[in-house]
C-alpha cells in the first residue's frame, strides 16, 4: 500500500531530526565539558522526546 504524502512528510522530518543530531555529535568534541553537560541537560529536558514520539506512533 502506498504511503500517503502526510506520512511521506513525517518521515522527511525525521530524516531532518537525524541530520541534525549527526551535525551535534559531529561538535560535541569541540565542547569543553561543562557545556557537554549543560548541552545533555537541555537535551534531556526536551519535550518531546524521541521515545515519547515513538511511542505515540506506536500506540493503538
Amino acid at each position: 500500500m502506498p504511503l500517503s504524502g502526510e506520512a511521506i512528510r513525517l518521515m522527511n522530518y525525521i530524516d531532518d531530526v537525524a541530520v541534525t543530531l549527526r551535525r551535534v555529535l559531529a561538535s560535541v568534541p569541540t565542547l569543553p565539558p561543562d557545556e557537554r553537560a549543560k548541552v545533555a541537560e537541555h537535551l534531556l529536558q526536551s519535550r518531546p522526546s524521541a521515545d515519547e514520539v515513538a511511542e505515540a506512533l506506536n500506540a493503538k
